[in-house]
């Protein structure tokens, strides 16, 4: 009995332990996650305005510039998967990962050839185990990324894009990366970036109309200078770059708040392992005192009956 008692105070003072960083983690989580959804939430309006000037430079201008016109024979796609450095998040990674493989199922049934890039440590191991060929790698930046990372990643991208290219052009990228949609909610998806998908003016002129959408007003008039086409070539790679950094900072956060709640559970779970193996101690000490209860009382009784009979 005695040594059920040691089993079972060890097992209570390791998961006590694991208990303290469990809610250690916890409090980081919690610390940091307020600052990176304030970083997401802040780079989302120039992101979105400089979205809408593209769409806007594209479509007035009817200019067929190389980074919005679509191929009409798509080969080849790159996949930009964006995925955390570390783990105790949960199912983060492996939603984020499910997300990416749909995404590489659908382009290959379409007869595609796939160019994979990844940032985070999990992602770049999940396919290198698999023995899947990497173009580029980025680990490191997942919960801190900065508009030079985002910079590096959109030039990696950009290097080889070329829809006009019969062979070794990319014709496509999509990024895969987990929306920050509230502390609870976090959903991975999967957007294409290039080429861009132009709004036509009309359709969004006919958002401000009756019965269309307040949150859609018309495009500005636009003049260009020197030219439309010059226009687009600078503010397409700005593009790029602040979809790339909108998209880093949503996963941080979104993988923030993964671990917080992650992070939650287990110290809930470690709280009821404690419970539970300190009942179980305490039934073993009182089975323990039982028995030497009944011990002594029988040798009581014998120590009686030997000397009634002499």
């Amino acid at each position: 009995m005695g040594a059920q008692q040691r089993v079972f105070k060890q097992k209570i003072r390791s998961t006590q332990s694991l208990r303290k960083i469990f809610k250690a983690m916890e409090l980081i989580a919690a610390s940091r996650i307020q600052k990176a959804i304030a970083r997401s939430q802040a780079a989302s309006p120039y992101a979105n305005a400089l979205t809408r000037a593209v769409s806007a430079v594209a479509s007035e201008s009817n200019v067929d510039h190389v980074l919005t016109t679509e191929s009409d024979d798509v080969k080849r796609a790159a996949v930009l998967v964006i995925g955390p450095d570390r783990g105790f998040a949960g199912a983060y990674s492996a939603n984020l990962l499910r997300e990416a493989e749909e995404l590489i199922r659908l382009l290959r049934n379409e007869g595609k050839s796939v160019d994979l890039f990844t940032v985070g440590s999990k992602a770049k191991n999940y396919y290198t185990f698999r023995d899947r060929k990497i173009e580029k790698s980025w680990t490191g930046i997942s919960e801190n990324p900065l508009a030079e990372h985002a910079r590096e990643i959109g030039e990696a991208l950009l290097e080889n894009f070329d829809p006009e290219s019969d062979d070794s052009g990319i014709d496509e990228i999509y990024i895969v990366f987990t929306r920050f949609v509230s502390s609870v909610t976090h959903d991975p998806e999967y957007r294409r970036l290039l080429p861009l998908e132009v709004v036509d003016a009309e359709e969004a002129s006919a958002g401000g109309q009756a019965g269309g959408s307040s949150d859609a007003p018309a495009f500005p008039l636009y003049e260009f200078e020197p030219s439309a086409e010059a226009v687009l070539d600078a503010l397409l790679p700005r593009y790029i770059d602040s979809r790339i950094l909108s998209a880093l900072l949503s996963a941080a956060a979104s993988e923030q708040a993964s671990r917080q709640a992650a992070m939650k559970t287990a110290t809930d779970n470690a709280d009821d392992l404690i419970k539970t193996y300190t009942r179980l101690a305490n039934t073993a000490r009182q089975a323990e005192i039982t028995q030497e209860l009944t011990e002594i009382v029988g040798g009581a009784d014998a120590l009686a009956a030997s000397a009634a009979g002499d």
